[in-house]
């Protein structure tokens, strides 16, 4: 299924405008992360800048439909990458997590160690020379 993402304010979730909200949507991260996030942004790298950027994203977003066909299949349907983000909430063990994780991690592994054995092989050198000429 092919869906247009699009940025949102979700004022329902928000503490002020939803602006954070709509950002942990768009990006599938916690909410509580997104808010660290800005507020140290805003503590060490310039306070003025993100207050502005935030009240700019506040005028210019629009807001969350309360039922849109989005939010709906979001609540019935759940993301498999969201799952695994948020291990601790969906009752999986922390052992089963951690051998998930081993194990693609395991297979990343072996596919940058094909890819490696690929670049630093003469098959590749003689490749990129003829797709030279």
């Amino acid at each position: 299924m092919n869906t247009k993402r699009e940025l949102l304010r979700d004022p329902v979730r928000g503490k002020i405008a939803g602006v954070c909200a709509g950002l942990s949507d768009y990006f599938n991260m916690e909410l509580w992360l997104v808010r660290i996030i800005f507020v140290t942004a805003v503590l060490l790298a310039g306070g003025p800048l993100f207050v502005v950027a935030y009240i700019a994203a506040w005028f210019i977003l629009d807001k969350k439909p309360a039922n849109s066909p989005a939010s709906s299949y979001a609540t019935q349907h759940e993301d498999p990458l969201e799952v695994k983000f948020k291990v601790w909430q969906k009752g999986e063990p922390p052992r089963r997590a951690l051998q998930d994780l081993k194990d693609r991690l395991g297979r990343v592994d072996s596919r940058l160690q094909e890819m490696e054995r690929y670049v630093t092989s003469t098959e590749f050198t003689v490749s990129r020379e003829i797709n030279k000429l």
